[in-house]
């Protein structure tokens, strides 16, 4: 049955607080907005009205510490057929964004609702917040459907129940109420079902992966970091901060290893690692006349990274691997359901990676015997 809420006051008598209603869901959905852990203390709201690929746009879209997605749709006078069905079809679209599409939905979020904060990235927002060194390996693995409400009738309640358990959907309902004592408000929260609970009977549902053994490197061409030098020279790098250029210690020696250039570019080659991370101050490259110098010496963009003697934070890092197939930019391979992820080097666990390997080894004609050990 439909979740009542009521508060009283505590006095010689008790008295009840009176119930007033939220004047308009406009303002639900800008306290919300303005914290949205009143909803869920483990969240950081990522986007507001966010336009989908078939012209609706979500209330608001947050991530939670497992880089997972949660869609908060308010139900705005709806039938619970109608607003149940539009949480379904948003959660239909999200699941299937990749990591570049989310930092991109941040960026719009925060330029147009938080401009003071405009160059701060997801990865920043993310590891400030939830106090970790970088993000998971892959963000929206799983998403969650929330809708908020201010009292929900039997429909809703038995759709939503019947899909968390019988069908494993992480859906939920939120209950936010008004109550008025003289010029005071209060608003009280409450779940229809215990998250904990949802969480526990997806997790029963969900099938975990190893990893398979394939690294994968994500490869930030710009002005300054040129594929087509990475493909002559062999190597992949990352820089700017400690922030992206750490997680390319994961790569092993040995390891094979997939490139990706982010931005929805595609994956562009794969080679086998031979040597670990280093300073581009130590990567040694042949200048074209039998002689072994730093790269740094060398008339190429990446020359123009910053090097540890100039800023051991900010500094270029390079790893060398010897390329088993690439293609230029413009070849390209991308495909729907493709792995993705904003690290610059990841072993990923997640379901669509294996995919994701066995597709492009098909696309770059690679038998398994051309891995090395």
């Amino acid at each position: 049955m439909p979740i009542e809420v009521g508060i009283w006051k505590l006095g010689a008598t008790l008295q009840q607080v009176a119930y007033t209603g939220m004047d308009s869901e406009s303002r639900l959905e800008s306290v919300l907005a303005a914290d949205v852990t009143v909803v869920d203390p483990g969240w950081l709201l990522i986007g507001r009205q966010v336009p989908t690929a078939f012209g609706k746009f979500i209330d608001l879209l947050a991530i939670d510490a497992e880089g997972q997605l949660i869609v908060i749709e308010l139900k705005k006078n709806r039938t619970p057929r109608e607003v149940v069905a539009q949480l379904l079809d948003y959660g239909s679209w999200v699941r299937n964004l990749e990591d570049d599409e989310i930092a991109t939905i941040f960026e719009a979020f925060v330029n147009k609702y938080h401009p003071e904060h405009k160059a701060t990235s997801l990865d920043e927002a993310f590891c400030e917040r939830f106090k970790v060194e970088e993000m998971p390996e892959s963000l929206n693995e799983a998403h969650k459907l929330v809708l908020v409400a201010s009292e929900l009738d039997d429909s809703s309640e038995r759709i939503i129940t019947y899909l968390a358990e019988e069908y494993g959907v992480s859906i939920n309902a939120v209950f936010f109420r008004v109550f008025r004592d003289g010029q005071s408000e209060y608003m009280s929260r409450a779940w229809l079902t215990d998250p904990g609970q949802v969480e526990a009977k997806v997790e029963a549902k969900r099938e975990k992966l190893p990893w398979n053994g394939e690294f994968y490197a994500s490869y930030g061409a710009d002005e300054d970091r040129d594929w087509e030098e990475a493909r002559k020279y062999g190597f992949i790098s990352a820089g700017g901060g400690a922030w992206y250029s750490r997680t390319l210690s994961t790569l092993e020696p040995g390891g094979r290893v997939w490139v990706n250039i982010p931005g929805g570019v595609g994956y562009v080659g794969v080679g086998i690692v031979k040597e670990p991370v280093v300073p581009i101050d130590d990567f040694m490259v042949d200048n074209g006349s039998g002689k072994t110098v730093p790269i740094t010496t060398l008339p190429v963009r990446a020359a123009k990274h910053t090097t540890m003697a100039q800023d051991s934070e900010k500094a270029e890092h390079m790893v060398r691997v010897e390329w088993i197939k690439t293609v230029p930019i413009k070849e390209a391979v991308k495909e729907k359901g493709f792995f993705g992820n904003q690290n610059s080097a990841a072993k990923p666990r997640a379901k669509n990676w294996t995919f994701t390997v066995e597709r492009l080894k098909q696309r770059f004609g690679i038998e398994d015997e051309t891995r090395q050990a």
